[in-house]
């Protein structure tokens, strides 16, 4: 019953977080200059006074902010996140098309950047002044320090141009047909964006499981299970790993809204047809349907991230399930 309270209040804080965030997102695209009939006017050549009016009016923009920002609140509550000005088709039906290449990419890199960065850090604790920890250190800085898209651009040209091991550009190979062969091309294309990705978390939570861990080795109880005779193996993935996880899996829920942003550098460099191209081509156009409506995705997905990091959390450590 304590779980189950718990995830309905952490619900219920997500869904005022996701109004406040619609507010916000509509408030800042208005205050900012121009809109989409400004873009449709360049695009003609000029317009008269009458027919841009026409065009406002037409989009409903001639009506006061107020009430435009409760006629979208309250069509956002219908799912329905209006229609595209530029590509002219309901937003709601370009982002489905889009997010599962997103969180394809975004996910993966997660796990990815988890796995690794976890592997990384405890192999590092284990001899803290030997050459694998400094090596770690480095490697840590580097990824931390290099930004997404020129990691993005060097591993193309190293691995897509100079040594032909994966595609330039892409999800798939549109010529392949069935199931598996198709999933076998996605995941194919998938290694270059997700180590892309996954560079910068990984050193993250390399460093950050490394100080966990050897905090962790220096406690009592891990003295005394040493005593007891248990292997090294045994005490620190059943004793020390566990009690070092909590940190990491913190710093990864907080971590969701920058693999977010990050994915769409990503996906530029990579052509990877997801919600970050779409985004790009919104912002150009000054599409602000399209445009709303891919924020409101990426909040909804980093407020399910970080729900779905406490309650893992709430797992892997006893000491915070009783807590609200």
């Amino acid at each position: 019953m304590g779980f189950l309270v718990v995830l309905a209040q952490r619900t219920l804080y997500g869904v005022l977080l996701l109004l406040a965030v619609l507010v916000l997102n509509f408030t800042m695209i208005n205050l900012a200059p121009g809109d989409v009939v400004d873009t449709i006017a360049a695009d003609m050549g000029g317009a008269s006074a009458e027919l841009v009016a026409q065009i406002r009016a037409e989009y409903g923009l001639d009506q006061p902010v107020i009430v435009q920002l409760g006629n979208y609140i309250w069509r956002v509550f219908q799912f329905d996140l209006g229609q595209s000005y530029f590509y002219n088709r309901p937003v709601t039906e370009m982002i489905f098309e889009r997010l599962p290449a997103t969180l394809l990419l975004v996910f993966s890199a997660q796990i990815f950047a988890l796995v690794v960065g976890i592997l990384l850090g405890v192999f590092a604790a284990q001899r803290p002044n030997g050459i694998l920890s400094h090596i770690v250190t480095l490697f840590a800085l580097f990824g931390y320090a290099a930004p997404v898209f020129w990691t993005g651009i060097l591993l193309l040209i190293a691995f897509s141009l100079k040594i032909p091991l994966f595609p330039v550009a892409g999800m798939r190979d549109v010529t392949v047909e069935g199931f598996f062969p198709q999933a076998l091309s996605v995941a194919h294309h998938l290694v270059l964006p997700m180590l892309t990705l996954g560079s910068i978390f990984i050193a993250l939570y390399s460093r950050l499981c490394r100080a966990s861990m050897l905090e962790v080795l220096g406690s009592d109880y891990v003295r005394t299970a040493k005593a007891k005779g248990l292997s090294p193996r045994d005490v620190t993935m059943k004793h020390a790993l566990k009690n070092a996880l909590p940190p990491v899996v913190t710093l990864a829920g907080l971590q969701f809204s920058a693999v977010i942003s990050g994915a769409v550098l990503v996906e530029t460099v990579f052509s990877w047809p997801g919600l970050g191209q779409l985004a790009l081509t919104s912002i150009l156009a000054r599409d602000t349907p399209t445009i709303l409506g891919i924020l409101f995705f990426s909040a909804l997905v980093v407020i399910v991230g970080n729900l779905l990091t406490d309650l893992v959390l709430r797992l892997i450590d006893p000491r915070v399930r009783g807590k609200a």
